[in-house]
């Protein structure tokens, strides 16, 4: 399946959700914030929101730091 992530195009297993494509990255779910076609996605539902061919994601990966 193919998704544009951050303006990039990814080919991704098929049938994956937010939560497993935050996880095929390597990113910590807590850490980030995703927009997927143009609306903010609730982390309460990463889980449960999957994704199809075609889908644009952005992702803000948050860095601690001081």
């Amino acid at each position: 399946m193919q998704l544009t992530v951050n303006g990039e195009q990814h080919d991704v297993p098929a049938a994956i959700s937010l939560l497993g494509l935050i996880e095929h990255f390597g990113l910590e779910p807590r850490k980030v914030a995703i927009e997927l076609n143009l609306e903010i996605v609730p982390r309460s539902i990463y889980s449960e929101t999957m994704l199809g061919d075609g889908d644009r994601l952005e992702i803000v990966h948050f860095v601690g730091g001081g």
